[in-house]
């Protein structure tokens, strides 16, 4: 039967991958159509070995995907999006491999379309029930404003548009022109969501609460950033000028 295969890019994590995966397989418990697909851009610490032997040790349900360098999380995405488009999955995730997004809420994201109705179910931190944790002013003031402008200027009701945590329904992945995605990062989060609204899938937001890493370095920079200030006024434009493939009934 078909099932779901959630994309969990890796560089560097080899403080978290094992209880990560660890953490999935008490997921599967309740979730046993359960893939997991690690995405490893030749982290230096030796995370992709690790997974591949968390892989052999007895879990079919794990497989790795090895790239050959630090090619951005947006590259990692696609790679896995593609993987799961080869194959019969109906559902794909994407989440961090840091525990910032807690695996608990898997369900609730794969319950928002195979039960509510959604295409695109988002982990949102700004939605009643929300919460960002662990977090200083001035990354909360760019989060927050990074949304905030994101909205404003795509004309989106979306309250968290950087996050990445979310489950697509499979149809959702095939209509998007993922070959003509190119934004890393926050702007990569952002350009996915904008995509599906324009082709006029139905976009929810469950709430989570965010935590930031315990273990191992920040992925952030300033490049990140300033890409998805940029980024953002681009994709509008390109909408406008009809760039952007998108439902009949979009006028935006």
């Amino acid at each position: 039967m078909p099932g779901a295969l959630l994309c969990l890019p890796t560089y560097d994590e080899r403080e978290n991958i094992d209880r990560m995966i660890e953490a999935l397989g008490v997921v599967r418990r309740t979730e046993p159509d359960l893939d997991v697909l690690v995405i490893d851009d030749g982290s230096p610490d030796g995370t992709g070995a690790i997974a591949d032997a968390l892989a052999a040790d007895g879990r079919p349900w794990l497989h790795v995907l090895h790239r050959p360098g630090k090619g951005g999380l947006g590259r990692a995405y696609l790679a896995g999006f593609a993987w799961a488009l080869a194959r019969d999955y109906d559902q794909v995730l994407e989440m961090d491999c840091d525990f910032s997004h807690d695996p608990s809420r898997i369900p609730l994201l794969r319950d928002a379309i195979r039960q509510h109705g959604a295409d695109l179910a988002l982990g949102s931190r700004y939605v009643a029930g929300g919460a960002v944790d662990n977090w200083g002013l001035v990354r909360r003031v760019i989060s927050v404003g990074g949304c905030i402008y994101a909205r404003l200027v795509l004309g989106l009701r979306v309250r968290d548009l950087t996050g990445g945590f979310k489950c697509f329904d499979r149809r959702v992945l095939e209509t998007i022109d993922l070959a003509a995605v190119t934004a890393e990062g926050y702007a990569f989060q952002i350009e996915m969501t904008y995509r599906a609204h324009l082709l006029g899938f139905a976009i929810t937001e469950i709430p989570i609460v965010f935590t930031d890493r315990a273990a191992g370095g920040s992925k952030m920079s300033r490049r990140i950033v300033l890409e998805a200030a940029w980024r953002v006024p681009q994709l509008r434009f390109r909408a406008l000028r009809g760039n952007i493939p998108r439902n009949a009934s979009r006028s935006s």
